[in-house]
């Protein structure tokens, strides 16, 4: 085991971060600090790790307040989620979608994290492919999306 921004996995617009990344049965492995387990190191969970380090070192969300990975339901279909932030009294602030750097960011992105976000009513959204950040917010009185520069700090909500 070692902490090493590993050098083969696609350069990111993110800070650098210290990764705990080990090789396993013949595959390499990344810690994810909330689900406090090594996961199967892919390039869609590369960009959800560094999500992760976003949000607790520049948005300052408590490693509690972040659920990653779970299952959830949507009219009837199982899905699964990327990244949500909580605040103190349990709602959602902030829902995250990560794609694989290859990925381009879409329409049908949006439309995804939209659906998955009738579920939660976050009140942020961030859409990202790792080389691609896109921030909006949702306006519930007039039932639009504003797009946002960037997010604020989390930890204040």
């Amino acid at each position: 085991m070692f902490f090493y921004q590993f050098s083969s996995m696609q350069k990111l617009a993110f800070k650098a971060y210290s990764l705990l990344i080990k090789n396993s049965e013949n595959k390499r492995h990344i810690l994810d600090p909330i689900r406090k387990k090594f996961v199967v190191l892919t390039p869609e969970e590369w960009v959800r790790q560094h999500v992760i380090q976003f949000l607790i070192h520049e948005k300052k969300a408590p490693k509690s307040w972040i659920n990653a990975e779970k299952q959830f339901t949507l009219a009837g279909l199982k899905k699964r989620f990327d990244v949500i932030v909580f605040s103190a009294n349990g709602s959602a602030q902030l829902i995250v979608e990560c794609k694989a750097p290859n990925v381009p960011i879409t329409q049908e992105t949006f439309d995804q994290i939209a659906r998955y976000n009738m579920n939660f009513k976050a009140q942020y959204m961030m859409v990202t492919n790792g080389l691609e950040h896109f921030y909006c917010s949702f306006d519930y009185t007039n039932q639009w999306y504003v797009f946002c520069e960037e997010l604020p700090i989390l930890c204040s909500q």
